[in-house]
């Protein structure tokens, strides 16, 4: 095709390897770069270390006909995407050091003409203070020789592939041109609207998405631990309230994971830490929720208890643990001498061991804990665990469960936010118990 571009993207995560299949796919000649040089040896003998649907069908099908293949450094190209993860420092700032070091290793490569897109989630200002200085060590005039944007990724694990081509695009460059440059490339397979703006306002745009739901999460969180202090249902109150035309709460849960929510916020809290009160407030509620987690399995069964955790993922039919908070349960339910044992059918090593036997986490467990809302969990086989177990209690924190299923199989069934059956089940010294919230230092998690 005439608009055909040779692209080169780095970064073979969760969004790099999809983007690079779907360009591929597009009719461009992608070479996908990674410094993990496991992953890189995994994709070119044919493997994938991700879980996506329709994934492995896409990067075998484009890889097949030559137009991805993978390396572990970068080659010439007409585009540069940068898809390299932005972790959160100790201090809840922006761990850069992905994206300095992706954006040296293509200096030698750049030629006049070329096109660098930052695609990584970045506090505002990222492009002008980091990348713009270190591409001008290539001595290429940037914004003349060579054009710079940011488009950040707006996808939701599970939906990656459909997401990318059918979400609006936020395109932002340093100029008029590197975003009409941008614009076009992401024409080529994107179907939504691809709306454009400056780089610094791209960056934004991003991290309020993201902290706009985890407000509303937090909101919702703040609400279950209300209701179960006032005995009444959480989710039955949210379902009512949503009903309302103008109102759409989220649902509450353990914590919240995941490579966006669980960080975005803290990159604008960075850039303004004076006046981002309600959004520091919205992420430290999310991330006392473990903390309450626990706490109301304290009040259900005494440490030393096996407990059968059944999810580690950030959400459900996902096999991404990142800022998962059913890891930090798990950590803080060890600390307290509790015996966990771990099953996730997506998730199939956990601290170098596999976790994929669904009996052998149940088994002799005085409560089943559910942390992730796989729909494996939804129709799993109930009696067959009630035959397993040592006591039948279950503690479903996503409400994704069948209630009905398991009392018939009577099994003892709580509900994170349900204050309603709280109040009929435990003794009133375990009611109060559930309503304290812990003190910690606000960087726990």
């Amino acid at each position: 095709m005439d608009s055909q571009k040779k692209i080169c993207v780095l970064g073979l995560g969760y969004i790099g390897l999809p983007t690079a299949s779907i360009l591929a796919s597009a009719g461009h000649k992608v070479v996908g770069v990674d410094t993990n040089l496991e992953v890189v040896k995994v994709l070119q003998n044919h493997g994938l270390h991700i879980h996506e649907p329709g994934l492995r069908e896409l990067v075998g099908k484009v890889t097949s006909s030559g137009d991805l293949s993978f390396s572990s450094t970068p080659q010439l190209a007409d585009t540069f995407i940068l898809a390299v993860p932005t972790p959160m420092g100790r201090n809840k700032s922006a761990d850069l050091q992905y994206v300095k070091s992706a954006t040296r290793s293509i200096l030698p490569y750049l030629r006049e003409g070329n096109m660098v897109i930052l695609e990584s989630t970045v506090p505002p200002g990222t492009v002008k203070r980091v990348v713009l200085p270190i591409l001008s060590e290539s001595g290429l005039d940037v914004g003349i020789d060579i054009f710079v944007a940011h488009s950040p990724e707006r996808v939701l694990p599970g939906r990656i592939l459909v997401e990318l081509v059918e979400n609006n695009r936020i395109v932002g460059g340093i100029d008029e041109e590197s975003t009409r440059r941008a614009h076009d490339l992401y024409a080529s397979f994107v179907e939504g609207k691809i709306l454009c703006t400056d780089c610094t306002t791209a960056e934004m745009v991003k991290l309020i998405e993201n902290t706009f739901r985890d407000i509303n999460i937090a909101y919702a969180n703040e609400l279950a631990k209300i209701c179960e202090s006032i005995g009444i249902n959480v989710w039955e109150a949210i379902k009512l309230a949503n009903y309302h035309p103008r109102v759409n709460v989220h649902k509450p849960g353990p914590g919240v994971g995941g490579h966006c929510i669980a960080i975005d916020p803290w990159f604008i809290v960075e850039v303004a830490p004076e006046l981002a009160k309600l959004i520091s407030l919205g992420r430290l509620t999310n991330d006392l929720m473990p903390t309450h987690v626990v706490k109301t399995v304290n009040t259900i069964v005494r440490p030393e208890s096996k407990i059968a955790v059944l999810g580690l993922a950030f959400k459900g039919d996902v096999d991404d643990v990142r800022e998962s908070p059913a890891i930090c349960i798990v950590d803080k339910l060890e600390k307290q001498g509790y015996e966990v044992e771990v099953y996730d059918p997506y998730v199939k090593v956990f601290r170098g061991r596999e976790i994929d036997d669904l009996q052998g986490a149940v088994e002799n467990s005085d409560l089943v804990l559910v942390l992730t809302d796989h729909s494996d969990f939804k129709e799993v086989d109930v009696q067959s665990i009630a035959d397993l177990v040592n006591t039948r209690r279950v503690f479903d924190t996503k409400n994704c469960l069948d209630r009905e299923v398991w009392e018939s199989a009577r099994f003892i069934y709580y509900l994170l936010g349900d204050g309603k059956s709280r109040f009929s089940e435990f003794p009133v010294e375990q009611e109060a118990a559930i309503a304290i919230e812990v003190e910690v230092s606000p960087g726990e998690s």
